[in-house]
């Protein structure tokens, strides 16, 4: 006999209101810890940009931290799918604190150097790649499912909110402190997302059964079922397909903005600066209208909506004349505002529609394909907008959202992908619950 532990009235989390106020002080603690990471990655971008004033550093930089997330993403789901998901947070939340608090000790006797920011680094991205999945897959045992699209809406707003805040606070500190003082900041915000999570029980999905009493597969079996698990499901290809396609052309276009104000406008810092606030606080609202709309009824229709809106908001910025800066910023807040109408129900379908046990498996897959493919569009992107102009890059990835939005809401395997997936869940429950105990 199995316990199901999927988000219903009558398990213990969604008792009455008590479910919001355990979610909350998670979720408060994570928040803490989130700007913690972000003050840190700030403060270790520029150190190292002081100090060596290369490109290749900071390439390299970026490139060590994407690595784990790409390299073991699907290995950690996998895992986290297998191990208690409250441990893996506390563990990596713990993990990464200490290789911070590492650091620091670097800094304070003066033997920091670039080799050790990089591992650092590393680690971070490493203890990063299980945290993620262990909380995505667990918000979906610990929230209502009718309030997991606005849950994921807050999250989006609160990932926009920390981006706005980070850099200028983590300027702020480095003028008046240290870098270690900086870096111990994160050690302390650690502390605050593991101390909820000491006293708070995070509900478990069940363990797949075992196999004609043979104890249960290997972790790459696991591994490899999650990959099956996609693969028979036309519609959750056709997604990572989407998602693929859109990280190619979407997210180089975010990093080519300083080009396009220079370039293009002929702006200066404070250009920039309106710029990277415009995005920043249209992902701040466009959170906040989801979490408090919650989206259309069917969720694959909020996500298309939102995906069109990108699109038209970065072929604003796009076709903005050299004097029309304003048009571009007003295009950029737009595109902003919809980047989380449209990845918010994303995440909302995969929590909703994929068994508790396979969730962490899903959403590393997902994660490490679409940042995999990051690097190769940034080696594509820079020669094709210095060969032919940045507004191509803008204009290019509009029209690819616009096409990619159309898949979405009229491409039969996609459109349908929620009600396929709730019914493959449901013959799983059936045949687990089948199983002898």
């Amino acid at each position: 006999m199995t316990t199901d532990l999927s988000p219903t009235p009558q398990h213990p989390w969604q008792d009455g209101q008590r479910w919001k106020t355990l979610f909350a002080a998670i979720w408060t603690g994570q928040a803490f810890s989130l700007l913690g990471s972000q003050l840190v990655q700030f403060s270790l971008i520029w150190w190292l940009t002081k100090e060596t004033g290369s490109a290749t550093v900071l390439a390299t930089a970026t490139l060590v931290g994407q690595l784990p997330q790409i390299l073991i993403g699907p290995l950690a789901g996998a895992l986290v799918d297998r191990w208690n998901r409250r441990v893996v947070m506390i563990a990596a939340d713990g993990g990464v604190a200490l290789s911070t608090l590492w650091l620091v000790t670097l800094f304070a006797v003066g033997a920091a150097d670039t080799p050790h920011v990089f591992l650092v680094l590393m680690l971070r991205s490493t203890g990063g790649a299980f945290h993620w999945p262990a909380m995505q897959a667990s918000t979906s045992l610990m929230v209502p499912k009718q309030h997991l699209p606005r849950v994921a809406g807050f999250n989006q707003m609160l990932s926009g909110a920390i981006n706005i805040v980070a850099p200028p606070f983590g300027a702020l500190l480095l003028k008046a402190l240290p870098i270690e003082q900086v870096l111990a900041i994160d050690i302390a915000t650690a502390a605050i997302a593991i101390a909820p999570l000491l006293f708070i029980a995070v509900p478990q999905p069940d363990p797949e059964p075992d196999r004609a009493g043979s104890g249960r597969p290997g972790v790459l079996h696991d591994l490899a079922e999650g990959f099956r698990y996609a693969a028979h499901l036309p519609g959750l290809m056709t997604f990572f397909g989407v998602a693929i396609v859109v990280s190619f052309v979407f997210f180089p276009a975010i990093a080519l903005i300083p080009i396009l104000v220079t370039d293009h406008f002929g702006g200066e810092a404070l250009q920039l600066a309106w710029m990277d606030s415009a995005w920043g606080i249209g992902i701040v609202l466009g959170g906040l209208t989801l979490g408090v709309w919650g989206g259309f009824k069917r969720l694959m229709d909020t996500a298309g909506f939102g995906l069109c809106g990108q699109g038209i908001g970065m072929a604003v910025v796009g076709m903005a004349p050299a004097s029309g800066f304003a048009i571009a910023l007003g295009g950029l807040f737009f595109t902003g505002f919809m980047f989380p109408i449209t990845n918010g129900p994303l995440h909302a379908i995969l929590q909703l529609n994929v068994a508790p046990s396979m969730q962490g498996r899903i959403f590393t897959l997902m994660n490490s394909i679409t940042s995999a493919v990051t690097p190769v569009s940034l080696l594509i992107a820079g020669p094709v907008a210095d060969a032919v102009g940045v507004r191509f890059w803008f204009a290019l990835a509009g029209i690819t959202c616009l096409l990619c939005s159309t898949t979405a809401l009229f491409f039969p395997p996609l459109r349908n992908l929620e009600a396929d997936m709730q019914a493959d869940t449901a013959l799983r429950e059936q045949i687990q619950a089948a199983q002898p105990t």
